[in-house]
C-alpha cells in the first residue's frame, strides 16, 4: 500500500530520520537479490526495535504481509516517494575549498535524486574552475542564478565565520532548506529549515567511546595479571 500525501506530512521527525537508513539497508537488500524481507530481518539490519520499524513503516501507510513480510523494491520506492527522492532536487554548494570540492564530486547525488546546480566561492583564485562540469561563481551571482534555476537546497561549506552572511544569502535568494557543514549555529526566519553536520562533535563522541573501550580493555588486562 503506497503512502498517502496527506499522511505523510504527518510523520513524525524522529521516523524521518530513520527512513534513510531504512532505504540504505534495503537498496543493498535489493543488490544481493533479495526479494521480501520481514521486519525482524530489516530491523536487525537496521538496528532498531521491530515494534519500531512496524510503526515506522506504519506512517508510511506500509504494512508488510504476515508470513511473506515486505516486498523489497516496492518499500524501497515507499521510502523514496515519502522522503521526496522520486524527483529532482537542485542544489548548490557555498565554499570550495577542499570539503566543498569533495561534496560537489560525490556521485551519490545523482544517483539519490539530488543534482548540483551552482557552486560558489568568492576566491578570485577559483574563478575559472569548474567542477564536474559546474562552473565556480562570485556568491553575489546566487540570486540571479536562483531566479533563473531556482535552488531547492543550499550547503554550507565554508569556515564558521563566513557561514551566517551565506546562510543570509540563500535565505534572501529565497532557499529555504540548508544543510551546513560550518561549525556555526545559524540564525534563520521562521519557514527556513537548517539541517547541521559537524564533524567535530561526531569525531568527539567516537572518541569518547573509543576511550571506554580502551579503559574497559585495560580493566580487564588488568584483572587477568591480578589472576
Amino acid at each position: 500500500m503506497s503512502a498517502d500525501p496527506a499522511l505523510r506530512r504527518e510523520i513524525p521527525d524522529a521516523t524521518v530520520a530513520r527512513l534513510p537508513e531504512y532505504l540504505r539497508t534495503l537498496s543493498r537488500l535489493a543488490e544481493d537479490g533479495v526479494l521480501s524481507v520481514s521486519s525482524e530481518e530489516l530491523a536487525a539490519e537496521v538496528g532498531v526495535r521491530s515494534a519500531q520499524l512496524r510503526k515506522d513503516l506504519s506512517h508510511l501507510g506500509s504494512y508488510g504481509v504476515r508470513g511473506v513480510g515486505y516486498d523489497v523494491e516496492t518499500l524501497a520506492l515507499e521510502i523514496s516517494r515519502a522522503l521526496g527522492l522520486t524527483e529532482d532536487w537542485p542544489v548548490a554548494i557555498v565554499g570550495m575549498g577542499n570539503l566543498g570540492h569533495a561534496l560537489a564530486s560525490y556521485s551519490g547525488f545523482v544517483t539519490k535524486g539530488f543534482r548540483i546546480v551552482g557552486l560558489y566561492d568568492d576566491d578570485p583564485a577559483l574563478a575559472d574552475e569548474h567542477v564536474v562540469g559546474v562552473p565556480i561563481r562570485p556568491l553575489a551571482e546566487l540570486h540571479v542564478h536562483h531566479a533563473v534555476d531556482p535552488i531547492a537546497i543550499g550547503v554550507i561549506a565554508t569556515p564558521a565565520p563566513a557561514a551566517q552572511a551565506v546562510c543570509d544569502a540563500l535565505v534572501g535568494a529565497g532557499v529555504s532548506s540548508i544543510l551546513n557543514f560550518a561549525p556555526a549555529v545559524l540564525s534563520v526566519p521562521s519557514g527556513v529549515d537548517v539541517r547541521r553536520v559537524d564533524l567535530s562533535t561526531e569525531l568527539q563522541i567516537l572518541a569518547f567511546h573509543a576511550q571506554r573501550k580502551s579503559l574497559a580493555a585495560g580493566d580487564l588486562r588488568s584483572a587477568v595479571v591480578a589472576q
